[in-house]
């Protein structure tokens, strides 16, 4: 029976071997790529650059963009969470999106229902006024909302949104400056109506303002620090006495349920991407202000971001608090 037993066994072992790793022929198929957002915006022209690096990397598959826009990306993070866990559908992430979404709008998926790639872009918050507005720096519009409460009409993009959460911010940390917000779809919408003058000034993500720095100023940036690749000589909110950090992170994830040893070759190659020379060259020449965190310290992040959102939901009266 010993004899048998090391037979079935070697046999076994055998077997084992001459299986190929789930990600030895991985992929072997094209790759679905969700895009949450629109064609032509900020996280579809940061992706098609990333694509260009995925064909350097991993030739054998390409991408298959699909679009799934709407309410402000819950329609698209909720098709990634709902993929086959297969590693053939990758999906374009934003945060704080998600997190509020979670939060504030019963989003059919919570921040733990993918395995992340990485994070790809760290996009500040700005604020920004025309060319020919009268406010010259932050201090003046700041004093102006104080003194004329509610009559300075402040765009932004969509409620329950980055920019949403930064003047909330804002209001809870400085009661005494008091906007007029008015919500728009999206950044195209939301800089047209400031340059148009249906607005006086915006919170707008940097990559989109990078787009009409001709016709817009920025008075500050909501960052630790001077962004002195796109924004030399613009001060940061925190320097000019105002405790404000806010900006959008991108990502890239999958369904949870993907296999690790996928997942991995995934995240290997899309570490490569991001420490491409070309690419962060095509990055910054996009305005995309690229920043790279790996997937794991990514989600770790990420939960770092609930308390406070929650917070400041809650004191708006937006949510209840649990």
């Amino acid at each position: 029976m010993n004899l048998v037993k090391r037979v079935i066994m070697a046999l076994g072992l055998i077997g084992l071997m001459a299986m190929p790793s789930a990600a030895a022929d991985y992929p072997a198929k094209p790759v679905n790529m969700i895009i949450a957002f629109s064609a032509g915006g900020s996280s579809d022209v940061q992706a098609r650059i990333m694509q260009k690096y995925w064909n350097k990397y991993c030739p054998e598959q390409g991408w298959v963009f699909i679009y799934k826009p709407g309410a402000g990306g819950m329609i698209g993070f909720t098709e990634i969470a709902r993929a086959k866990a297969d590693g053939y559908t990758i999906g374009g992430m934003n945060v704080p999106h998600i997190v509020l979404q979670q939060l504030g709008q019963k989003a059919q998926f919570t921040v733990d229902s993918y395995k992340y790639l990485c994070q790809i872009v760290n996009d500040s918050q700005v604020v920004a006024v025309r060319k020919d507005s009268k406010y010259k720096t932050l201090q003046e519009l700041f004093d102006d909302a104080a003194a004329n409460p509610k009559k300075i009409k402040l765009g932004m993009s969509g409620p329950m949104s980055g920019q949403h959460l930064m003047f909330l911010d804002v209001e809870k940390k400085y009661p005494n400056i008091k906007f007029a917000p008015v919500f728009y779809k999206g950044a195209a919408d939301q800089n047209a109506a400031l340059l148009g003058g249906e607005v006086d000034v915006m919170y707008g993500n940097l990559n989109d303002v990078m787009r009409a720095l001709d016709e817009m100023r920025v008075l500050a940036i909501a960052a630790d620090e001077e962004n002195k690749t796109f924004m030399p000589g613009v001060p940061t909110m925190k320097s000019l006495g105002y405790d404000i950090v806010s900006d959008i992170r991108r990502c890239f994830a999958v369904p949870k349920g993907v296999d690790d040893a996928k997942v991995e070759k995934l995240r290997a190659i899309f570490k490569q991407i991001c420490e491409d020379p070309d690419y962060i060259a095509e990055m910054i020449k996009a305005g995309q202000p690229h920043e790279y965190m790996s997937g794991p310290d990514f989600h770790a992040w990420v939960k770092t971001q609930f308390g406070k959102a929650e917070d400041l939901l809650t004191s708006a009266g937006l949510i209840k608090k649990k």
